[in-house]
């Protein structure tokens, strides 16, 4: 087997460890259906029902962590070996820009996980991560060098930029959703029906903040990518800052949408629903921008597919 055959193998066998990872981590929530909300753990040997359910949610909780972990170690691996076998950065097309991303979006979960102990989105960012990979092999191509108007150091520059913060964005996303679900059971469980894993996360306040901070934190990391790096490149490669091709467009609509949410948050005191459902509003133009227009839109970043 060749090096490009290697990579792709370990690429395939990273997102079958995600997925696994993704069933544990719905088990999790499942074992914890019919747990009180303020019941404790207790040591293991306990008889009550409810107490071994919770003692099994925590287990497959951590199987579901450690899982994600080797996962992130096979795909990071597989991506350098990619990138080695190309001579280049591994992320020239969508299949490495997917792969290398999805590497990306598990650091900075890992990560958040040790900081705010944010386990509970682990269902939707390993989802994710395990639909992006799947898809990306579906547009599979053979390494290659880059075409001459990838051929710049802006490529790395501008696309790690980008990768950067749509990890970001992406556990914003997955913040906003486990907010929606959660205010709205906070706001129509009685005190004395709650139960279930739902219950064993933070408050929705919490997520929420959670939330904002991520996309804070994004939001001039995209702007970077978006309306500095990118024009720069695109200077170097075609000739002008702008001309308003669907990528750039998509790009741009994707800014003003997080420009308004932020804006909104820090000056009209957003918060709650209406917040969260513009910050998934954002991710979807996000995600269409990286998907939809490659696959469906033409235009100067063709060569992306």
């Amino acid at each position: 087997m060749t090096l490009e055959e290697y990579a792709k193998v370990l690429i395939v066998a990273a997102n079958c460890i995600l997925a696994l990872a993704f069933v544990v981590y719905v088990a999790q929530w499942g074992f914890a259906r019919k747990v009180a909300a303020d019941r404790e753990l207790v040591p293991v040997g306990s008889s009550s029902s409810d107490e071994v359910a919770a003692e099994r949610s925590d287990v497959a909780g951590g199987i579901g962590f450690s899982l994600t972990v080797l996962s992130w170690l096979v795909l990071l691996v597989g991506v350098v070996a990619r990138g080695i076998a190309a001579e280049r950065v591994p992320w020239g097309n969508m299949y490495e820009f997917g792969t290398a991303a999805i590497v990306v979006a598990l650091t900075a979960y890992i990560a958040l996980v040790r900081v705010w102990s944010i386990e509970w989105a682990g269902p939707i960012i390993t989802g994710f991560g395990t639909v992006v990979l799947g898809a990306s092999m579906l547009v599979y191509v053979p390494a290659g060098p880059l075409v001459p108007a990838l051929d710049s150091y802006w490529l790395v520059i501008h696309v790690l930029a980008a990768m950067v913060s749509g990890a970001a964005f992406l556990v914003g996303a997955a913040a906003s959703v486990l907010y929606l679900v959660k205010s709205r059971a906070e706001a129509n469980t009685a005190e004395d029906e709650r139960s279930g894993f739902l219950w064993r996360i933070p408050s929705s306040a919490a997520i929420d903040q959670v939330a904002y901070r991520v996309h804070a934190f994004a939001f001039p990391i995209w702007t970077f990518a978006a309306l500095i790096a990118g024009p720069i490149w695109a200077h170097y490669a075609w000739g002008r800052y702008w001309g308003w091709d669907p990528k750039e467009v998509w790009a741009f609509i994707t800014w003003v949408v997080y420009a308004g949410y932020l804006h909104a948050r820090a000056t009209a005191g957003w918060k709650g629903k209406a917040a969260a459902i513009l910050a998934l509003v954002g991710f979807a133009t996000f995600v269409f921008n990286f998907v939809g227009v490659n696959l469906f839109v033409g235009g100067l970043h063709s060569y992306a597919k």
